[in-house]
């Protein structure tokens, strides 16, 4: 009757149909609000852990698991219907999860849960359920007056509005520009698979035999700005890129201040100075300042490298050309990725198509898979799949075969290798579509009970198949199939019994140890060997190939860690000092907060604030967390030091890993499940070992 909220664990994909949204969402609002009353109304004296704050956990399981659908089907299958479905219900729905600390009468019963006798009888994990709920409850207004929850509730409200309206303009800006060769002379340069890819785009669209399409969807743009000869192409595609949602009907200009200050308003009304305090105060970095003070601490260690390197490139340019290069003249931005290459190719003799052979997707998949069985105990196994077309009327008899969302979506099953308890499930979507955002995520669909496998799925827009070949990736594309992977890893390997600590329900800054860790196994060769096969020999890389991946690794290091911290410096400086700021110019902010962290270039950009997804699609984010990445980079880098010391697929070490930080969700504070990992807390210098720039 409400398919959104339909509890299989296999999911009927086919009838999570636009009219059925708003009954679903609606019957499921309801149930949760009743559900709260319940909890609300029972004499506070009376309640216990049960019927209060497990209780709570239950109340949303099913409106959050509709949502969650909804959301997801958002990201991947946007059409006009859904889009409008899901903006109509978007305020009640925000309103009932902001009403939740707001409540005095719920408050009322869990504050007086947490502090009764029962507390001393929990156990450790249910202690800390609490800690956290009420720590959650606290930060988001409480205790706050009621004309000041009421305000924070309405800017909850006008938040999940205008971020949702943000990622629908880049998603659409995106998808509003592409651009038609028919002249294959202006292609010169780029690699077979970047044009047969683009005249597949093009057959796709009914244009005739010899065009190629081009669009601003990654796999599709990055091979000409990396490859092309044509400097006009490479500058057309590079100005139309860097004007995503910068333009009318599409220019988030205005949303991007407006965002800022609803949260800098935000923080005010709950007694912090800005955003960033608010956000960071539970996390490992603790406040804005100390993550802003560990972003700048790097940045001066490796500005001097950054800076050598742009120059550089830009003298290889001028040699290239017959020019001076004593004093080069600074790159356009459309030449560096150009360059860059060309560098490369020349100095360590490697191209990245040389590589893709050895990539096939389903190749990169299954020794993925066989690294993580061999370290994590598990087997996983491939299911049969089946896509129905939303709406049919087919029933689920498809011999066991598990319906999904797209025909290109694969779904596999973890279970233990002792025990043969079944774990978790997972969809993989790894190819660009129009009607999906880019970008690759994980995301959890359902958090099973203690014994009960869990499901999530990950998400990517790499090199899609072409030609009836299978898809080819670059070694970048492998190493996000890896890290989100790993995110993965992180949501079913989870054995919490709390579903609220459980998973990826950790401090943001340290979420990305478990998938940044994975990367590192695209870069053994123990490991490569096991999924870097030749899609047409099955032979591995060759030895002298993979010398000079090696020797390549840390080949522009300096420009890439930069970019990082670039921004994570624009993230937290615009969520710390936002009144320096506040209704400028966007790009003339951007350049001033980043005029240390870029190298000279002839053209500026314009910022990238207006189509920053990751800190401004959503209410948070990773809004004054970007540093995350860079923190956690941290972590994995002093934590992959076990395994290069005890064995790169040492199952003692992979299991310890598993135990102490996979399965552990935020069952404990951050800082201390690493240290139960490594024995002592982390050590910044292999990083930048790693990186080449200690």
């Amino acid at each position: 009757m409400h398919p959104f909220l339909n509890t299989d664990f296999h999911i009927r994909w086919s009838t999570l149909t636009p009219e059925t949204i708003e009954p679903s969402i609606l019957h499921a609002l309801e149930e949760a609000k009743s559900a709260v009353e319940k909890i609300s109304t029972q004499p506070a004296p009376e309640a216990t852990y049960a019927s209060s704050f497990l209780a709570l956990e239950k109340a949303t399981e099913s409106l959050s698991a509709g949502w969650g659908r909804l959301h997801h089907l958002d990201s991947v299958s946007d059409n006009p219907a859904q889009r409008e479905a899901l903006n109509k219900l978007l305020p009640a729905v925000t309103d009932f999860y902001s009403s939740l600390s707001l409540n005095p009468r719920l408050w009322n019963v869990l504050k007086t849960v947490s502090n009764s006798p029962e507390i001393d009888e929990l156990t450790e994990i249910q202690k800390r359920h609490v800690d956290e709920t009420v720590e959650d409850f606290k930060t988001s207004g409480a205790d706050l007056p009621d004309d000041k929850k009421a305000r924070i509730a309405t800017i909850d409200s006008e938040l999940s509005l205008l971020t949702k309206q943000y990622s629908e303009h880049v998603l659409d800006s995106t998808n509003a520009w592409d651009l038609i060769i028919n002249d294959a002379s202006r292609l010169a340069g780029l690699p077979e698979s970047a044009k047969a890819s683009a005249a597949a785009n093009a057959k796709s669209k009914g244009l005739p035999e010899g065009s190629y399409r081009f669009t601003l969807q990654f796999p599709s743009m990055f091979p000409v700005m990396q490859h092309a000869h044509d400097e006009e192409l490479r500058k057309q595609v590079w100005e139309a890129s860097s004007k995503i949602a910068s333009e009318e009907p599409y220019d988030n200009s205005d949303l991007v201040w407006k965002i800022l200050e609803l949260r800098q308003e935000k923080a005010e009304i709950l007694g912090h100075l800005n955003f960033a305090d608010l956000t960071l105060q539970r996390r490992m970095a603790r406040n804005g300042e100390a993550a802003l003070a560990f972003i700048e601490q790097l940045h001066d260690r490796i500005k001097t490298p950054f800076l050598a390197e742009a120059k550089q490139l830009a003298q290889y340019k001028a040699r290239k050309l017959g020019l001076d290069a004593t004093a080069p003249e600074p790159l356009e931005p459309w030449e560096i990725s150009y360059y860059a290459e060309l560098q490369r190719k020349e100095s360590y003799a490697i191209d990245d198509e040389a590589l893709r052979p050895y990539f096939p997707v389903k190749g990169v998949m299954d020794g993925m898979f066989q690294i993580a069985s061999r370290l994590f105990g598990i087997t996983i196994s491939s299911r049969d799949t089946v896509y129905l077309e939303p709406g049919s009327a087919l029933e689920a008899a498809h011999g066991g075969a598990v319906e999904t969302w797209h025909p290109e979506v694969t779904f596999y099953e973890i279970n233990d290798s002792k025990s043969g308890q079944h774990l978790g499930s997972f969809y993989a979507d790894w190819h660009p579509r129009e009607t999906k955002r880019g970008g690759a995520w994980m995301n959890s669909l359902h958090t099973g009970e203690l014994g009960e496998p869990h499901l999530g799925l990950i998400i990517g827009n790499m090199s899609p198949p072409v030609d009836g070949s299978p898809a080819l990736l670059t070694h970048n594309e492998v190493e996000t199939i890896f890290h989100e992977f790993g995110h993965l890893l992180h949501g079913l390997l989870s054995d919490v019994p709390v579903k609220a600590l459980a998973g990826t329900n950790v401090a943001w800054d340290f979420v990305e140890l478990p998938s940044q860790i994975m990367e590192n196994f695209c870069w053994e060769r123990e490991t490569l060997d096991l999924f870097a096969r030749h899609y047409q020999t099955g032979e591995t890389i060759p030895e002298e190939l993979f010398q000079k991946m090696l020797a390549a690794k840390n080949y522009m290091s300096a420009s890439a860690f930069m970019r990082q911290l670039s921004l994570a410096k624009l993230d937290l400086e615009l969520h710390i000092h936002l009144s320096r700021y506040l209704g400028r110019d966007l790009d003339e902010v951007d350049r001033e907060i980043l005029a240390d962290y870029r190298a000279p270039v002839k053209t500026q950009s314009p910022s990238m604030i207006r189509r920053f997804g990751h800190l401004f699609s959503s209410p948070t984010g990773y809004a004054a967390g970007y540093y995350s990445y860079k923190w956690a980079e941290v972590l994995d880098a002093d934590a992959f030091t076990r395994f290069q010391k005890e064995g790169i697929l040492n199952p003692e070490t992979g299991m310890d890993f598993r135990e102490k930080i996979l399965s552990k969700g935020n069952s404990a504070p951050a800082e201390i499940l690493y240290e139960s990992f490594m024995s002592r807390p982390a050590d910044p210098l292999p990083l930048l070992e790693r990186a080449g720039l200690a």
